[in-house]
């Protein structure tokens, strides 16, 4: 099957493939929100002296405003945490305060969108062409940063912090949701990306290969931005005369508090600052085509014809979808939006992902089976997979993906922001409302399949488990360049749609 449809077919029932797209588009809502404030803090960049820098300034809070990190000292505020509430975000109390829109967020958030719809309009051939920036330039901020401060004072003790393990942590369930949700998120898996981008490569693409490239850079990255992170934060914690401990947070604080801070101490704080937000641009742009890719690949192909004789070109869908995507991130940019933002992401980028990634893996390794995938790959490759991948397949990925949805079940915690702030119940209706959207098309799906097949109920439930015709038998796949549905050849006749050259496959 081409691009997404391939998940769809798996099983007979549409169910999972769905689910990864909703899942996609309800994340890029949000998700480029980050970069919206990454514009804005970008913007103040400019400026002669660095707007969090002091607390002299008309959004300040003067009689329980810190020039440093406060410790321990919970009345105080820094300047930088103050900048973010009060001036990027002017947040509110709660979510049921969602107060008026922010219109300077409003602008840069539709900027954000200006700038992915510009960069992927033509199909992934433009976005390639992008990415060989946005890609490697966050490579050459990141190693800048790590030279420079590995040399500050203090950057050793936040360097042993990083490196050193707590080994009872490993018995924290919520370690591995968290890590695993990380993992998700930054290769792409559950989301569809990945299939989406990779379906356009040549039939005979080493995917094993791949795999293993795509799989160790991402974790380089992050131990490498790991180092970038915490020499810079045990040089503030030395700075400030604190535990290490103190001044490590986790979430949105991270990037637009805690790193904020650290730049207004260094020489030529505006420029550190600049070159840090674009890198931070450019990472999120990233995963943003990816996941709008996926909404626009799963358009085009299920109703690209169709599409294209409303909407003459490719285009203009691609357009539709960005400002649908717009529309729904605006509550995300509201001076209680934070609390929307945070909701969101909780029970899209923990609670829904770990359900889709345990049925993706089930239908994929179990009931598509390791022996099929197995055939795949050889007829691709012209050997088979080696017994790495097939023990994956077969055992760790499924075992470790069940137990982590299990143990995230058995300990779950309801969202909350920051350390003392708790969502009302009707809030948590919310974020479990936002999680049914993605996952409730698997059960549907499952029910459509069962209502619409023939035969008894028992017949019915074991065809629904079984690939489609065209991909039961293994022996029979085409070959490179041949279609092989009445579905392929009328996308082959999209723009876009056809095989990439060896040049533009390189994405």
């Amino acid at each position: 099957q081409t691009r997404l449809s391939f998940l769809f077919s798996l099983c007979r029932s549409p169910g999972v493939g769905l689910s990864t797209v909703v899942i996609s588009f309800v994340l890029c809502t949000y998700y480029n929100v980050l970069m919206a404030w990454a514009l804005y803090y970008l913007f103040h960049s400019f400026r002669s002296t660095l707007p969090w820098q002091s607390c002299n300034s008309t959004w300040n809070i003067p009689q329980n405003c810190s020039s440093g990190f406060p410790g321990n000292a919970t009345h105080l505020q820094s300047a930088s945490q103050q900048f973010f509430d009060h001036k990027l975000l002017e947040k509110t109390g709660g979510i049921d305060q969602p107060g008026s829109m922010r219109w300077e967020l409003f602008g840069v958030l539709l900027l954000a969108w200006v700038i992915v719809y510009l960069c992927i309009f033509k199909g992934v051939k433009s976005t390639g062409k992008v990415v060989y920036f946005t890609a490697t330039f966050p490579y050459l901020i990141l190693t800048a940063l790590l030279i420079n401060n590995v040399q500050l004072p203090g950057a050793k003790n936040g360097i042993l912090y990083f490196v050193t393990p707590v080994w009872s942590k490993l018995l924290d369930v919520q370690v591995w949701v968290n890590a695993a949700a990380q993992i998700f998120n930054s290769i792409g898996i559950g989301f569809g990306s990945m299939m989406s981008l990779a379906s356009y490569n040549k039939f005979n693409n080493n995917i094993l290969r791949d795999t293993l490239i795509v799989s160790l850079a991402n974790s380089a990255t992050s131990i490498l931005a790991g180092f970038v992170i915490f020499s810079a934060i045990g040089y503030m914690a030395h700075l400030h005369n604190l535990p290490v401990d103190d001044i490590a947070t986790d979430g949105p604080g991270l990037v637009f508090v805690v790193y904020p801070e650290v730049f207004s101490t260094m020489p030529v704080s505006q420029l550190w600052a600049f070159l840090f937000f674009l890198m931070l641009l450019c990472l999120g742009l990233d995963s943003q085509f990816a996941m709008v890719e996926v909404m626009v690949t799963c358009v085009m192909d299920g109703f690209g014809p169709r599409l294209l004789r409303v909407l003459k070109r490719k285009e203009f869908v691609v357009l539709v979808v960005c400002f649908v995507g717009f529309l729904f991130g605006l509550p995300d940019i509201t001076q209680g939006g934070i609390f929307v933002f945070q909701l969101m992401d909780h029970y899209t980028a923990v609670v829904s992902l770990m359900f889709l990634a345990f049925f993706e893996v089930v239908a994929v390794c179990w009931i598509f089976g390791v022996g099929r995938i197995s055939k795949m790959v050889t007829k691709m490759l012209g050997k088979p997979p080696n017994i790495f991948f097939r023990v994956c397949w077969m055992v760790f990925s499924p075992t470790l993906v069940m137990c982590i949805l299990i143990s995230s079940i058995v300990h779950y915690k309801p969202a909350r922001y920051g350390k003392t702030y708790t969502y009302p119940a009707w809030a948590e209706g919310v974020g479990w409302f936002i999680s049914l959207i993605s996952i409730i098309w698997i059960p549907l799906g499952a029910v459509h399949t069962l209502s619409y097949s023939k035969g008894t109920l028992m017949q019915r439930l074991k065809a629904s488990l079984l690939p489609c015709d065209e991909l039961a038998n293994i022996d029979v796949l085409p070959e490179e360049n041949q279609p092989h549905s009445s579905q392929s050849q009328s996308l082959d006749m999209i723009p876009e749609k056809a095989p990439l050259n060896d040049s533009e496959s390189s994405l």
